[in-house]
């Protein structure tokens, strides 16, 4: 039986991990301690941290694993990425992993190798915050190097709020510099791809559902996301050479842009399928399990990205605008085809926080349709449907 070790055992890894005991495979799951609901699924689990790379690559040793992955998380891929060098298992190699897992070391390699991308600046103290409007144009983003799930991200619009963002940015992040850049006004969007021994598999751009408020945090997707062929050809291109700048290959790819004057500005790249439902939407758009193809890609198992339709779909948080205590939580939607999942991340009596960022969510909603118009009322119609008091 071949083992299988997932980093993370959270609501993202979850699918992940489920898919795996389906296929068969030895799951050993590691994670710091906590109530996450992957343990429960392990055939057995490590309570350690998933950045600690070199704990990580040794219980892979000694585990005698035939492959290691994540999904939905940036934090653990830097672990893989060790793994992979140290033990010769399927996966992105540790440099890789270090430049889409550090935006600091990303953004110089976009700039190294010709991808459209904001211009920055690396900060160490609030001296050189300051500083930072002299040479970057309004509005600015600071922008943790190191965090995830949209943590650590501060957009600026005035001087005056310089100290609020350093400050915010310096809590959620581990080390002693970030990176302030220019905020390009455009349309946010972003895409799911996965490369396989050094060939691009599949491109799904997907639009963007966003809340706003210390800076955008995407919130659901939907496909088809369609764009004029120029635009999806620059797409490609910004895509390909992302994929180059940070060597990329035996990975899923998480990519978010912005369109401004016809023209694809590349955010960030991560080595790891998104969050926010993403891989549910790749299944159902393509009409492959995209969850047991990433399974097969870290077990050099011929992973099979083959399209077998192209179904519109949408997916969407739970959120509170509130924090506190759930009292009532009912879910009103009558089964139906369309309806892909509804689920739940947590149970009456459970306290909840309002939702800043990804982590934030108490639940999500995906569905399907004929057209995508039909989709997103569906989505809605769902979502009314849906009660969640508070105390």
């Amino acid at each position: 039986m071949k083992k299988l070790m997932v980093l993370g055992a959270g609501i993202s890894q979850l699918p992940l991990i489920k898919t795996a005991k389906k296929m068969g495979l030895y799951v050993i799951v590691l994670s710091r301690q906590g109530d996450y609901p992957g343990f429960a699924w392990a055939d057995k689990v490590y309570y350690e941290d998933t950045t600690d790379t070199d704990k990580v690559a040794e219980i892979a040793r000694l585990e005698g694993i035939d492959g290691i992955c994540t999904t939905g998380t940036d934090v653990a891929v830097k672990s893989i990425g060790k793994v992979v060098d140290e033990i010769g298992v399927s996966g992105l190699n540790y440099e890789s992993a270090q430049l889409s897992s550090n935006k600091w070391e990303m953004k110089q390699a976009f700039m190294e190798h010709g991808v459209r991308t904001a211009k920055f600046v690396k900060v160490k103290n609030k001296e050189e915050a300051y500083a930072a409007f002299e040479v970057l144009s309004l509005p600015l983003i600071f922008k943790a190097v190191d965090s995830g799930a949209s943590k650590g991200i501060v957009k600026v619009t005035d001087i005056e709020q310089v100290d609020y963002a350093y400050e915010k940015v310096r809590r959620d992040t581990k080390l002693d510099f970030f990176i302030v850049e220019e905020f390009i006004e455009g349309t946010e969007f972003g895409a799911q791809a996965f490369v396989y021994n050094n060939e691009i598999q599949f491109i799904m751009p997907h639009g963007d559902l966003m809340f706003y408020g210390d800076a955008g945090v995407p919130i659901g997707h939907y496909v088809p996301y369609e764009l004029p062929d120029e635009v999806g050809q620059d797409l490609f291109s910004q895509l390909k050479q992302s994929i180059l700048a940070l060597q990329l290959n035996n990975c899923a790819i998480n990519a978010d842009f912005i369109l401004k004057d016809e023209k694809v500005f590349v955010l960030e790249i991560g080595g790891r399928a998104g969050a926010t439902c993403l891989p549910e939407l790749v299944s159902t758009f393509y009409g492959f399990d995209y969850y047991e193809q990433m399974v097969r890609a870290a077990l050099h198992m011929n992973p099979i990205f083959s399209v077998q339709s192209f179904q519109p779909c949408a997916c969407e948080l739970l959120l509170s605008d509130k924090e506190g205590e759930i009292t009532e939580l009912v879910n009103g939607n009558a089964s139906h085809e369309d309806i892909i999942q509804i689920s739940f991340d947590y149970n009456i009596g459970d306290k909840i926080n309002k939702f800043r960022v990804g982590t934030d969510r108490i639940g999500q909603i995906i569905v399907k349709g004929g057209r995508l118009d039909e989709v997103m009322n569906r989505l809605n119609e769902v979502k009314g449907n849906i009660n969640v008091q508070l105390k």
